[in-house]
């Protein structure tokens, strides 16, 4: 009863707000924290990444419900079981969602944001996510760690948050050394995490969630500087195509692929972002040799048309299925046949430029992103948390994306061709017409993923144009992409059959109820000239 008192006492100590004078600082108030800056900037902080944390406390509790808290309980059964000879514990009362009464007891999530500038992320994680027993915000420079500590004091969460100064890397290499593992990594740096993920795929817990976030987009997304993305990333983006953002995300998944099945791991992609001037991915770690088998077939070159801007996919692997001499199935890995193009584009002659390697499957996991969607819905408020709408909206989209890599513009294809833009819904109900699946993407306004291979896009917009009477042929320079494609005779649907109509149908209809949903992509500017911003001096 005594120590029960004690222990009491001590928690409300710990959440009483210290006497701080408040004048020599500014307060500024995200999410169910408060953080406190001196006058002088010193510390990194970014009111547009309210964005990226909303999202990312969201989605930590979508990962705890879905694969911490049941990876949890199999554990515990399994010991309660050992302990008592197989008799369970009592039952507990559920929410109204389903989910279990929390208790103080449940808090079982240890994280570490390894590069927590002001603590603001730490502090939100404890304040805002049930089940969150210990965090740790590191940082290498001391007036970060000062204002660390100053801000976990401010808010009350000292008996969850521990400030810590030390070299990121330095830090997780001295808890591997403990055995002290970590549910939960968020890696927000400013510029690129590739220095970091070694060290977090050897410090993530098993089932753990990766958060890793990487702004140099100039490097991951722009066409100036490939020989820096490939000595940071092992791999080349698709440089000047519009569909650059997304190989930049496949670039970062390529990586913690890669640096993951060095010690026998594999990477779950959950959600993966392009958003505003960096992308943040959500991946979840797992020990799986068999599934590091697979990680060649899952990776890819891709050969980019400089001229029309058509791609073509070469996995590095192939994968058959076969049948021992005693009739048991098993997996033939093999190596991959290729080129699949010449050095010339067969539609317009354009040069092929080399792009990757980089990760081939599929971006988002559509169960989580449902759970994120759900907490998103009906246990946040929009007083909390200011990008509620914004997180229904991109991954509303992202929900629905195909998961064939790559997009295309219709508005790019159209100025190679020459004429003025359909809609989307009649480029859609043309591929959907010939047995395609078409979908939006959440990376680029106005742009189309879908299964039809080339041929196919460029026989209905050229059809489109042409039966249209939209452009004049004749009048085109003869050597422009354009008259090549559309006096290229050999282009065809890839079907066999002409079943071509721009009426509307199926696919278009699944599309055009998608974007009447006025769906939020971009939130309001919150500063002027918003971006990176600086580092602090």
């Amino acid at each position: 009863m005594i120590r029960a008192a004690v222990a009491k006492i001590k928690r409300r100590l710990l959440q009483q707000k210290p006497q701080l004078d408040i004048d020599k600082f500014s307060v500024v108030t995200e999410g169910k924290a408060s953080i406190l800056f001196p006058e002088k900037e010193t510390v990194f902080y970014n009111p547009i990444q309210q964005f990226n944390r909303d999202l990312s406390v969201t989605c930590i509790e979508a990962w705890d419900n879905l694969y911490g808290q049941p990876q949890r309980s199999k554990r515990g059964k399994s010991k309660k079981r050992a302990f008592d000879g197989g008799k369970l514990g009592t039952k507990r009362r559920k929410l109204a969602d389903g989910t279990p009464e929390p208790q103080d007891n449940d808090a079982y999530i240890n994280i570490l944001e390894a590069l927590s500038a002001t603590g603001l992320r730490a502090i939100r994680y404890a304040r805002e996510i049930p089940n969150v027993k210990q965090i740790v915000a590191n940082d290498l420079l001391p007036q970060a760690v000062d204002s660390i500590r100053r801000n976990i004091e401010y808010n009350g969460v000292a008996d969850k948050v521990t400030a810590n100064q030390d070299d990121a890397n330095v830090f997780m290499y001295k808890s591997k050394a403990v055995n002290r593992r970590f549910h939960v990594i968020d890696l927000d740096p400013y510029g690129t995490a590739t220095p970091f993920i070694d060290a977090s795929m050897q410090t993530i817990e098993e089932d753990g969630l990766m958060l890793v976030t990487c702004t140099d987009l100039s490097v991951l997304a722009g066409n100036g500087y490939p020989e820096k993305c490939f000595a940071l990333y092992g791999g080349v983006n698709m440089a000047g195509h519009d569909a650059t953002h997304e190989s930049a995300l496949r670039l970062v998944l390529n990586l913690l692929g890669q640096s993951a099945a060095k010690y026998k791991k594999h990477i779950e992609p959950l959600l993966s972002l392009s958003i505003d001037f960096y992308v943040r991915v959500f991946v979840k770690v797992k020990t799986s040799p068999a599934e590091v088998k697979n990680l060649q077939h899952n990776t890819m070159l891709t050969y980019m048309c400089s001229g029309c801007g058509s791609y073509y996919n070469q996995p590095l692997g192939r994968q058959s299925e076969r049948q021992s001499k005693k009739g048991k199935p098993y997996v033939k890995y093999s190596l991959a046949q290729g080129p699949p193009v010449d050095r010339r584009c067969h539609f317009c002659g354009g040069a092929h430029h080399v792009t990757g390697p980089m990760y081939a499957g599929p971006l988002h996991n559509k169960a989580f992103i449902d759970e994120v969607l759900r907490i998103n819905r009906d246990v946040h408020t929009d007083e909390t948390y200011k990008t509620r709408k914004r997180i229904e909206g991109m991954l509303t989209l992202a929900q629905h994306e195909l998961d064939n890599p790559f997009y295309f513009t219709p508005n790019r294809v159209s100025s190679i061709l020459k004429f003025q833009v359909p809609s989307l819904k009649t480029v859609v109900a043309g591929l959907g017409s010939l047995g395609y699946s078409c979908s939006l993407t959440h990376a680029q306004p106005s742009s189309l993923k879908t299964d039809a291979p080339w041929d196919a896009i460029w026989y209905v917009m050229k059809r489109y144009c042409l039966d249209n009477n939209l452009c004049n042929v004749e009048k085109l320079n003869k050597n422009s992409y354009g008259y090549k494609i559309l006096t290229n005779e050999s282009i065809s649907n890839g079907k066999g059959s002409d079943t071509l109509s721009f009426d509307p149908n199926d696919q278009s209809g699944r599309v055009e109820s998608l974007r009447k949903l006025k769906i939020v992509r971009y939130q309001e500017n919150p500063t002027e000239n918003w971006g990176p911003k600086a580092r602090p001096h």
